[in-house]
């Protein structure tokens, strides 16, 4: 029985702690909303997408750099044809 209890007093404590930050949220306290937000929102966005793309070309430079430089080491070291 005592742990029943425990169960009902522990559901009461965190109903109370969910209530109450509800409340702080809801209240503007900790997000302050102005005209620049949406902007920050466009350019953060904005920036995550063109990461992809130039992180392919960086890999894709990188890449045709290191084939041009084995292809023309092997060039030097084969043998010439009779």
């Amino acid at each position: 029985m005592s742990h029943t209890g425990l169960r009902i007093l522990l559901m009461l404590f965190l109903a109370l702690g969910l209530r109450t930050a509800h409340a702080a949220v809801d209240s503007y306290r900790f997000m302050h909303v102005s005209i620049e937000t949406p902007w920050y929102i466009f350019l953060f966005l904005l920036v995550m997408i063109f990461i992809p793309f130039i992180l392919m070309a960086v890999l894709a430079w990188v890449s045709a750099a290191r084939k041009a430089e084995s292809g023309s080491g092997e060039a030097d070291q084969t043998p010439p044809r009779k």
